[in-house]
């Protein structure tokens, strides 16, 4: 049986700096579980197969019953029942936060800290579609980048080729009826080269080289996002090595399997630039005005991989480099070059992995670093550090195993949580929830709303000085136009897009400005201001105003934001509005928040409820759920194009709402 492990090490190849605060890894034991309790997960895991076409998300039941006899209530409240046309009162409101509340407690974990699903995209775990393929996410339409990778991965570990009850041959059907693996997108191509599944020459240049340039040249990988340089990094070692794994005969069998002709009968050349796709149109669409610069979006959904087409000097730059400097750079003196790229973008890899102890920026980066520590020294003792960190990034439900996001949304889940819980004034009552969230964030980061309560209800707040060196990094973080990025400073140009090699995925080459950190600097900053207003005084307040300034102008006409983290408009308009009050404005003295309030009740279904698809994030353009239900879909995304899941969402989301609601609403002075 499974079990859920909290803050728990276990390796001497571990390292940590908090004693592994927020760690959770699944760990199996085949001692654990009566007959009863097995048998109850062997039914929640059928339910969710039977459906699974139906509801694709998974309900951590497996979680859930594991904290339900950890840490289960000896009071539950009574289920509050109201009628269509019955008032809503104080003391209804109140029982249901207080039921909400004390079983959202019940799911915190002994360090403080929430943890839960956070999977969704299926080119890193797979889940299959009704029509035989795999999707980029779990909510998604069949792409070649989906079902060729996950039909490959279900043949490494063990699968048949007509294994599956019917599911290989459909998934295999579903390629081939679609062109074959030759239109795999790049990502796609370079996994199944380092299998030995696909030839090199299949594949676009990544030139190692490019970490050796200037520093002040715009193209730098240095002034990428980091997700987007940390992803190219390890891949251009391999690319640079044409690094290829043991041929062995299931390899040899996916060349078979995965291709509409013969393995070498294919024209690689041809095949650097396919990638499967319907629809291409697209128009020139202006994106939120973050730089100023307009940019080319697909405003149709593509019924296969292609959301992100390549123009044409894009193409032009790829044949230049496979033509002419990649066979300079493959042979003597030119190899001397590429071995100098090589060690400098190793060198980088290792800074990486030693900076994160090994968990690296996110789930891709990490096992291609693993990759390029195992293809320099499979020995090596940084290879060896990196195989226990591959736990923290699995997560278990009734829907099987799958590799998350990150190693988790810790942080953000409890940040969300104890804002929730504070917002519905009911702290005294939720005290050790409280106090428990507050030890888990002191442990991993700065917080100020716990430090204005009672010390004896959430324990010692923050010593000043971590405060003070937050504040500095926020405010060394703004760009000069008031605006955040997720991680850093924007360090480049907009038109650098042009180059984005990645067909799947939308605004991934610089860190561009969004409403939502823009909106958590301006919370964060007015928050610690209340509390310690001599720190960098007219700094900080300089900070606040531009940002607020920022968010302003890059409204759209019809009163919303676009929201880049999660579904979407909603979201982005939330934090938006968040934003400006924090800043000061209301709505009587501040025209956006009048167009946001317009926006969000223009948008309000029938049965009170908001029900936006993730259809909006892929299509910037407002998209209704199906049949305007309420939201039940995935809520999280990244990149444009690929979704994710925040399980904790639907908890915490309608806790912080009815707060909100209890306090100024119903307990508003008349």
């Amino acid at each position: 049986m499974w079990k859920l492990k909290i803050a728990e090490g276990g390796s001497p190849w571990l390292r940590t700096t908090n004693d592994h605060v927020g760690r959770q890894i699944w760990e199996f034991d085949p001692k654990l579980g009566s007959l009863d309790e097995l048998a109850d997960i062997e039914k929640v895991r059928q339910a969710f197969h039977d459906n699974r076409f139906e509801k694709k998300h998974s309900s951590d039941l497996l979680m859930r019953s594991q904290f339900a006899k950890e840490n289960s209530l000896s009071v539950f409240p009574p289920k509050v029942n109201i009628k269509d046309a019955e008032d809503i009162t104080e003391d209804k409101v109140t029982n249901v936060l207080r039921r909400a509340i004390g079983y959202h407690s019940t799911l915190q974990a002994d360090d403080g800290h929430w943890p839960g699903d956070y999977g969704g995209p299926m080119f890193l775990l797979p889940g299959l579609n009704r029509d035989g393929g795999w999707g980029l996410h779990i909510e998604g339409h069949s792409t070649m980048f989906g079902s060729a990778l996950n039909y490959v991965t279900l043949r490494l570990l063990g699968e048949g080729a007509n294994d599956g009850e019917g599911a290989m041959e459909k998934g295999r059907k579903w390629i081939l009826d679609h062109g074959g693996a030759t239109s795999i997108t790049s990502w796609g191509k370079f996994w199944l080269s380092v299998l030995g599944a696909f030839e090199w020459s299949g594949n676009n240049p990544m030139p190692p080289e490019m970490w050796i340039l200037p520093y002040f040249l715009p193209v730098h990988p240095g002034r990428m996002w980091c997700h987007c340089r940390m992803v190219y990094l390890p891949m251009s070692y391999l690319y640079g090595k044409r690094f290829v794994g043991p041929i062995t005969s299931t390899v040899l069998a996916l060349r078979k399997e995965l291709f509409t002709v013969p393995y070498h009968d294919i024209d690689w050349n041809d095949a650097r630039n396919l990638c499967a796709k319907e629809h291409t149109a697209s128009d020139l669409r202006p994106k939120p005005k973050a730089l100023g610069l307009i940019m080319p979006y697909p405003t149709l959904i593509p019924q296969e991989d292609l959301y992100y087409p390549h123009p044409l000097i894009q193409d032009i730059l790829w044949a230049t480099l496979d033509k002419f400097v990649e066979p300079i750079l493959m042979r003597w003196p030119g190899k001397k070059l590429r071995e100098k790229a090589l060690c400098t973008v190793m060198e980088h890899i290792h800074y990486e992995d030693d900076n994160t102890r090994y968990i690296c920026i996110g789930p891709v980066n990490k096992v291609l670093n693993m990759l390029c520590c195992w293809a320099e020294d499979p020995n090596s003792e940084a290879f060896k550090l990196h195989l226990p960190r591959i736990h923290d990034y699995l997560w278990l439900a009734e829907d099987g195993m799958k590799m998350q996001g990150y190693n988790g949304s810790q942080l953000w889940d409890t940040a969300f949580a104890i804002q929730a819980i504070i917002s519905t004034n009911l702290i005294e009552e939720f005290g050790p929830t409280l106090k428990k969230g507050h030890m888990f964030i002191k442990k991993t980061q700065a917080v100020l709303m716990l430090s204005k309560l009672p010390s004896e209800i959430v324990d010692e707040p923050l010593d000043a000085k971590r405060l003070y060196d937050a504040v500095n990094v926020i405010l060394s973080l703004q760009n000069a136009n008031g605006s955040f990025a997720t991680y850093e400073l924007t360090r480049s140009y907009s038109w650098l897009e042009l180059v984005n090699p990645a067909e799947t995925f939308g605004d991934i080459v610089i860190d561009y400005p969004y409403v939502e950190c823009t909106s958590a600097a301006i919370q964060a900053l007015v928050a610690f201001k209340r509390l310690y207003p001599g720190h960098r005084r007219e700094e900080v307040q300089r900070c606040i105003d531009k940002s607020a300034s920022f968010i302003e102008k890059i409204q759209a006409s019809d009163g919303s934001w676009y929201g880049s983290w999660a579904v979407c408009f909603t979201y982005g308009t939330w934090f938006g509005v968040k934003g400006l009050v924090a800043a000061g404005r209301n709505f009587s003295n501040c025209s956006s928040i009048r167009k946001a309030c317009n926006f969000l009740l223009s948008k309000q279904l029938a049965s009170g409820g908001w029900g936006e698809s993730y259809l909006s994030c892929q299509n910037k353009v407002y998209t209704n759920l199906e049949g305007n239900r309420s939201h039940v879909e995935i809520m999280g995304v990244f990149n444009r194009n690929c979704m994710i899941t925040y399980a904790a969402y639907r908890n915490i989301f309608p806790i912080w709402a009815l707060g909100e609601y209890r306090c100024r609403v119903l307990q508003a002075p008349c």
